[in-house]
């Protein structure tokens, strides 16, 4: 008996055809499109990545700044 995997299904409900060539194990004739794709996903990745990155840095900043402010603000009231 054949075990059937969650990526099988997930394939044969998003596309019975796209299922049906992967079951044939052909290889594929729109070889660059798919490397194009991958390509673009890969990317594409980066780009969240980086923008997450950023948004980090932007809170850490802002954090950052913000205790500045209050310890300037505190000392200033310590000092009068």
């Amino acid at each position: 008996m054949r075990t059937i995997r969650a990526s099988e299904l997930g394939a044969y409900l998003y596309c019975k055809r796209a299922w049906w060539y992967q079951k044939q194990d052909l290889p594929s004739e729109n070889r660059a499109a798919l490397d194009e794709g991958s390509a673009f996903h890969a990317a594409h990745g980066r780009q969240v990545l980086t923008a997450r990155l950023m948004r980090l840095a932007g809170s850490l900043l802002l954090i950052a700044a913000l205790t500045v402010a209050a310890v300037a603000f505190t000392l200033q009231l310590l000092a009068n």
